[in-house]
């Protein structure tokens, strides 16, 4: 059920929520930077949230301002942190 949940979310998410969201907690994020983001989110939430994401942060690593990285990989590991009691049982 919280997969099914998620997904559809993640259907209805656009460029524009992930900018506002950036936005919010401080991340300022250019075209490129944006669409690579979206297009993680979209394609590869399931291992986001339920695998090793980490060819994905180094994709991000490599391709994202090192300031932004830094505030997106803590990001990261805060919410993973918060939510997994609620993902995983």
């Amino acid at each position: 059920m919280k997969e099914k949940l998620i997904s559809e979310y993640i259907s209805k998410i656009t460029m524009e929520d992930i900018n506002n969201f950036a936005l919010k907690n401080g991340i300022n994020l250019n075209d490129k930077e944006l669409e690579i983001i979206y297009n993680h989110v979209k394609n590869n939430w399931r291992t986001i949230i339920y695998g090793n994401p980490r060819e994905i942060l180094d994709d991000l690593k490599e391709n994202i301002n090192n300031i932004s990285y830094q505030k997106i990989e803590s990001l990261y590991v805060y919410f993973k942190n918060r939510y997994s009691n609620f993902l995983y049982h």
